[in-house]
């Protein structure tokens, strides 16, 4: 990783709307006391059972956060991508991460010591109202997906996993295309299933043309059976 000289605090904390809420004093204090970073594609941001020191926010780039699971496999638990905060659960619970940060594409991240943005939330109701928002749509997005991935079948899991992708990263400017582009393994990490069941069944998405599928491309044909094959399989 290595700092980032061509990026202004100033400038980053004046587009970011969680900022707004400070007061230009705040704001004076926040641009004074966080590091810009960047890391290469596959580099470690943080590791399990690492004590957090600091919030971390994505500002270009996206960031894989997973779960190290038996014979190798992981869990990828969600994907974080520009203006996303990550890391905080953890952070603020004063306990050891329990899961793995790295950069899914080259990335550039800022972090916030911890004592900066305890500071700032002890003394910004907005502030702390807001994260305490963020915390509760992860845990509503969590608990949704624990259940996809524990009860549901291989089609259902990949099924719900692209309409996921599809509704928090968007697509091209088809409308179609997914703008996440994974590997095969990612998509499977991402679903809880092995590499080759993701692959036969991606296969399988697009002999029945509810999918087209071009190297990591991936193009929703039919979202309407794809939804029914998430919601009953």
């Amino acid at each position: 990783m290595a700092k980032h000289q061509s990026l202004s605090p100033k400038n980053i904390i004046e587009t970011s709307n969680l900022w707004n809420v400070l007061n230009s004093e705040q704001q004076i204090y926040l641009a004074r006391n966080f590091q810009i970073t960047t890391f290469k594609k596959n580099a470690v941001i943080y590791s399990e059972n690492e004590q957090p020191n600091s919030l971390l926010c994505v500002i270009s780039g996206k960031v894989k956060i997973y779960k190290e699971g038996n014979g190798g496999r992981s869990q990828i638990v969600r994907i974080i991508k520009p203006e996303e905060f990550f890391g905080y659960r953890a952070l603020f619970a004063g306990e050891k991460y329990v899961t793995t940060a790295a950069a899914f594409e080259a990335c550039v991240i800022y972090e916030i010591p911890e004592s900066v943005i305890l500071n700032l939330i002890k003394n910004n109701a907005d502030l702390a109202f807001s994260f305490i928002q963020f915390l509760s749509i992860d845990l509503g997005i969590s608990d949704a997906r624990s259940v996809v991935l524990t009860q549901k079948h291989i089609r259902g899991r990949l099924a719900e996993s692209l309409i996921h992708i599809k509704e928090h990263y968007g697509t091209e400017e088809d409308g179609q295309t997914l703008s996440l582009k994974l590997s095969r393994e990612d998509l499977a990490n991402l679903s809880n299933m092995t590499t080759s069941n993701a692959i036969r069944t991606l296969s399988l998405f697009a002999t029945e043309k509810l999918i087209a599928v071009e190297s990591r491309k991936i193009k929703i044909i039919d979202e309407e059976r794809l939804r029914r094959i998430s919601k009953f399989e």
